[in-house]
């Protein structure tokens, strides 16, 4: 239900920064479906407040520094060793709900003077009420992964999950085996 919000928020926006009262708008998807199972329904839902769009940032961080639930989380294993992340598209609902301004971008792509590998550097910016913030991280995978996807799509998803990050998006995920 967290990341229902959608991109719907985003079109009040322009309102609320015109000045506007905060509006209801109708939900049209749903982070659950009626069998349980993660995914969008079409069915109207409960109406979703947009007054929270424009925040001071201080609160922006602080969702988005709360613990992903598990039910978000995925492991794979890589070399050996077992590993768990949120997939990139759950933290792009996750920003879009609690920092429905936000941006991101690429700053560069590059491959190693091999070949062999391929760098992304990705940015993302909080607008909040009072203040901006950006944080910018590196993702790095082989140019030969046989894995879905393409190698520079694999490094910029990578990139955009760290810099989210260094944000407190996931944080968690990064040492909870020392708490």
């Amino acid at each position: 239900m967290a990341a229902s919000v959608g991109l719907r928020l985003k079109a009040a926006t322009s309102t609320l920064r015109s000045g506007a009262a905060a509006t209801l708008l109708p939900r049209t998807c749903s982070w659950e479906t009626a069998k349980g199972r993660r995914g969008f329904c079409s069915e109207a839902e409960k109406d979703v407040p947009t007054s929270g769009i424009g925040r001071p940032l201080a609160k922006i961080l602080k969702e988005l520094n709360k613990k992903v639930p598990d039910s978000a989380i995925k492991t794979r294993v890589e070399d050996g060793f077992s590993m768990k992340y949120i997939p990139w598209h759950t933290v792009n609902r996750i920003m879009n709900l609690h920092a429905p301004e936000w941006s991101g971008e690429v700053r560069s792509v590059t491959y190693s003077p091999d070949g062999n590998t391929v760098t992304v550097a990705y940015r993302v910016t909080l607008y909040g009420t009072d203040a901006e913030i950006y944080r910018e991280s590196t993702g790095t995978t082989s140019v030969n992964d046989k894995g879905y996807g393409d190698p520079v799509q694999k490094a910029e998803a990578m990139a955009f999950r760290r810099a989210c990050a260094r944000l407190g998006l996931g944080l968690h995920l990064y040492h909870e085996d020392a708490l």
